[in-house]
């Protein structure tokens, strides 16, 4: 079970990275340096989070940045935070990637690629997919969604969804159609769906969600769904207010409210 066994001031070297528990994107150079300032003025206001596997023995769980930020500090500054503050947990290993993924996932605007690895590996560890929607914020549908489509998914779909220029709503609609091919078609039915996106005078239908539908779609939902819940950022709200007046930018706001509320648009 997944738990805080204490707060700590242990020695800056003992912190190692785990080859399993990872930072879910690159690390920012402009963030470290940011980091690097605000500790330099304000102190490590906030501990590193650290599993202790066995004792005395710490991998870093969140703190990422942070943690370059206090090595960038201490090549130039030799002495300087030789002990940290670190919050330390202990639990399974599924349970500590789960963690280090809900702690990337609640700091940055989490794509929805960033949760495929971890949540195939709970899967694959026996989490049932309440527990994964349940542990990271999201809906069970979502989860069942990625377990059903990721592990099939062509690379090609999942890089151009990791880039942002494919969105999950069509990326679901490529692996379907690869699903509903017959046996040895797969392939050339994802490539057939790719040459339609690259398509030049291939054109996004008008859409106009009114909230009269919004309202009637999301009664359905509901009644059909009375537990979900959805998670949402202010840009996901600005987004879908746009679309409710009938004006989507191009910067994708018709997109973003099919995967963020994907119960409103079809």
């Amino acid at each position: 079970m997944l738990t805080t066994k204490r707060y700590d001031y242990v020695p800056f070297d003992r912190v190692q990275t785990h080859p399993l528990i990872a930072n879910h994107r690159e690390l920012n150079l402009q963030k470290v340096h940011h980091y690097k300032d605000d500790i330099l003025k304000n102190g490590l206001l906030e501990p590193l989070v650290v599993w202790e596997r066995k004792h005395g023995e710490y991998f870093l769980v969140g703190g990422f940045h942070r943690l370059s930020a206090i090595k960038l500090i201490r090549s130039e500054r030799p002495g300087w935070y030789d002990r940290i503050d670190v919050r330390v947990v202990a639990g399974d290993l599924e349970e500590i990637r789960a963690l280090n993924l809900k702690l990337n996932a609640d700091r940055l605007d989490a794509k929805v690629t960033d949760y495929f690895d971890t949540i195939l590996f709970l899967n694959n560890a026996n989490w049932s997919k309440e527990r994964i929607a349940s542990f990271l914020d999201k809906s069970v549908s979502w989860v069942e969604e990625i377990v059903r489509y990721v592990p099939g998914m062509d690379p090609r779909v999942r890089a151009l969804l990791h880039a942002g220029k494919l969105s999950w709503s069509k990326a679901k609609q490529i692996c379907r159609r690869a699903l509903e091919a017959a046996p040895g078609d797969e392939q050339r039915t994802v490539d057939a769906a790719l040459q339609e996106l690259a398509a030049p005078d291939r054109a996004e239908p008008r859409v106009v969600l009114t909230p009269k539908a919004a309202h009637r779609r999301l009664q359905r939902h509901l009644a059909a769904a009375p537990e979900a819940t959805y998670t949402v950022t202010a840009r996901d709200l600005l987004s879908l207010l746009s679309v409710l007046a009938g004006k989507p930018s191009a910067d994708g706001d018709l997109e973003r409210v099919r995967e963020v509320f994907p119960a409103l648009v079809d």
